[in-house]
């Protein structure tokens, strides 16, 4: 089966920046990450790239900002409650914080933290930077209609409810 929209897929992939330094992979963890294809569970030039692909192929794939997290916006801070912050119980510049808002879940850096507050920068992290992606598929299978229905893939790499 080929990747398609409302199609499940996984795959190991390994993330690079520009100048090949690796930022993550799924590939020490030792199981796949399952995604929901046409459903903005990755960024759209991902799920461009990787259409039409199956299980087997490898790609390389080299996402632009424009495809990807879009370029940075300058002054870009806002100042928020440091209990609105998920991802660590003690903060520090430059780590990475996830934000619920009204959009969903927004990843921030943390740029300064008081006590209370903090003044998060809201670029994503990869906001302004060409990735490089090293991808292998490992399934792809028709979404089931709770998949479908929950907008994201289940199952192992995949969100467990």
């Amino acid at each position: 089966m080929k990747i398609a929209k409302d199609t499940a897929v996984q795959l190991h992939y390994t993330l690079k920046d520009a100048d090949g330094n690796l930022i993550e992979t799924t590939r020490q963890e030792g199981h796949p990450v399952a995604y929901l294809q046409g459903h903005r569970n990755m960024i759209q030039g991902f799920e461009d790239a990787v259409e039409g692909k199956e299980a087997g192929d490898h790609i390389d794939i080299t996402i632009t900002p424009e495809d990807g997290y879009g370029h940075r916006i300058e002054g870009s801070v806002q100042r928020v409650p440091v209990k609105h912050l998920q991802g660590a119980k003690v903060w520090k510049k430059g780590m990475v914080a996830s934000v619920h808002t009204e959009q969903g879940v927004r990843q921030v850096t943390i740029v300064k933290v008081g006590r209370f507050m903090a003044d998060v920068d809201t670029n994503h992290p990869f906001a302004g930077k060409t990735l490089q992606f090293e991808v292998d598929v490992v399934d792809v299978r028709a979404a089931t209609a709770e998949e479908l229905d929950h907008g994201h893939a289940h199952g192992l790499g995949g969100h467990q409810h």
